[in-house]
């Protein structure tokens, strides 16, 4: 019996080197063409819609993710968020504003899509905006997300549009030197900030 035990464990030793290896090839095979961004602020400060008689804050991180990535992810396939050291044909950063009038009961959305490729060039600006008529008294998280909902629509039609960015996004990179790490975000060249403007 002694003399089985060294086999044995030679035998559990390569299969579990075997199943390391395989999960290894299924990460790398199952890298995503896109990781979509969303500053982290989006998440942690909410904004606060105005009416006469009672204001509305939300988070509009959560919403854009929810909406965006069903949608990005039926155009290109395998899209992620970014996390940690990630890498992918291109990255889309998404950042969301809305407003609300309430003289006419609409919501103003907007999405702007900066798109950037692995070596941080930007490639393009698409912005997708929306009018929708709500009312900030009755639900007003269902007329966020449609108005959001279209935005993101416009956005990505007009993302559909440019034959270079379908290019770059689909046509796999053969130097993993281009692919866009997600921790190089914070070098991106940042859009335009705006304080308190929509």
């Amino acid at each position: 019996m002694k003399k089985y035990i060294p086999h044995v464990l030679l035998a559990l030793t390569l299969l579990l080197n075997l199943n390391a290896q395989a999960d290894e090839a299924s990460a790398n095979s199952s890298k995503p063409n896109v990781l979509v961004y969303i500053q982290p602020v989006e998440y942690t400060n909410p904004i606060k819609l105005w009416h006469y008689y009672r204001d509305h804050w939300f988070y509009q991180g959560p919403v854009v993710e929810r909406l965006a990535m069903p949608k990005l992810t039926q155009l290109y396939g395998a899209v992620s968020l970014c996390e940690s050291n990630q890498s992918a044909n291109a990255l889309v950063w998404l950042q969301p504003r809305m407003f609300y009038n309430p003289q006419v009961q609409l919501f103003y959305s907007k999405v702007t899509a900066n798109v950037y490729t692995g070596i941080g060039k930007l490639v393009g600006t698409y912005v997708g905006e929306s009018k929708q008529h709500g009312f900030l008294d009755i639900k007003p998280d269902y007329w966020i997300e449609k108005a959001y909902a279209l935005a993101i629509d416009d956005m990505i039609s007009k993302m559909q549009a440019d034959n270079n960015l379908q290019t770059l996004i689909n046509t796999p990179q053969p130097n993993s030197d281009d692919a866009t790490p997600c921790s190089m975000v914070t070098l991106l060249p940042t859009p335009k900030i705006r304080a308190m403007s929509f």
